[in-house]
């Protein structure tokens, strides 16, 4: 993909998800704002993504925006005193949930490339009181971290955002220590997406278009360097995601699934 396209697909993300950011937590899915019939609408598209309600009730008011496709903490299996990044960390959910887990002993690293979402992401850490959490704006192909500093890498719905996944699987693989592992949940396609799908920025923002198959996943991550890939899509979640391109039938072809791999060593 050349320099151009990247770019313009860069910036419709940041379009897309800047506003809500500063929505104050009223819009939820990333294809826009649902209508705020009530304060727990991000609540209750978190719940079904996978997350449990004592989960939500522990993390700081606006941390959760209802965005995702999964529960990443599911099968990070976090233990006290690890690092942690977070692969387009948004308003922090994953990242104060990682904290708790990793105790402070541990640092949780939140990455986003949208201004709008680091600076929604240090006030909830402030109003939280999360000392052992730092956000840092940058882009997943281009990772603000030491090499061999990180112990676990997540990511919620994010990686399908990029246009070069090749990318961001190498700089995954440079920031682990050896021996770290990956745990992310993602969109992958299961059927080839369609043309005039793949063209459409507004569904690229939605987590769709730019979804790769699983077996280019698995590619991609074995070409990294990474051991013991897993790419596991869950059938269930197309209950939820019919709901994020209204009028197309993305369920056709793309899936939530939960991605594992390990850098070799330790």
């Amino acid at each position: 993909m050349n320099t151009a396209k990247s770019d313009e697909i860069r910036q419709a993300v940041r379009d897309n998800y800047g506003p809500i950011a500063e929505s104050a937590g009223d819009c939820c899915g990333s294809s826009g704002c649902c209508t705020p019939t009530t304060a727990t609408a991000p609540q209750l598209l978190s719940l079904q993504l996978g997350y449990s309600t004592d989960e939500l009730v522990t993390v700081p008011d606006g941390a959760d925006l209802g965005l995702g496709c999964g529960n990443p903490q599911a099968i990070a299996d976090l233990a006290p005193g690890e690092d942690v990044l977070d692969l387009g960390s948004g308003a922090g959910i994953d990242c104060f949930l990682a904290a708790a887990q990793v105790g402070p002993e541990g640092l949780v690293i939140g990455v986003d490339m949208t201004p709008q979402m680091i600076t929604k992401a240090r006030d909830n850490a402030r109003q939280g009181g999360y000392d052992n959490v730092a956000f840092r704006l940058g882009e997943i192909e281009h990772l603000p971290v030491a090499d061999a500093s990180i112990d676990v890498i997540i990511s919620n719905c994010v990686i399908n955002l990029s246009p070069d996944k090749p990318a961001v699987f190498a700089e995954a693989f440079r920031a682990l220590r050896p021996g770290g592992r990956l745990a992310i949940s993602d969109v992958v396609a299961f059927a080839p997406i369609p043309e005039e799908v793949r063209a459409d920025l507004a569904l690229h923002s939605s987590c769709v278009s730019g979804a790769a198959e699983v077996g280019v996943i698995e590619q991609l991550l074995a070409e990294a360097g990474f051991v013991d890939v897993v790419v596991a899509p869950k059938q269930e979640s197309k209950t939820f995601m019919a709901d994020w391109a209204p009028g197309t039938p993305i369920t056709d072809y793309v899936v939530s699934a939960t991605i594992q791999g390990r850098k070799p060593g330790e």
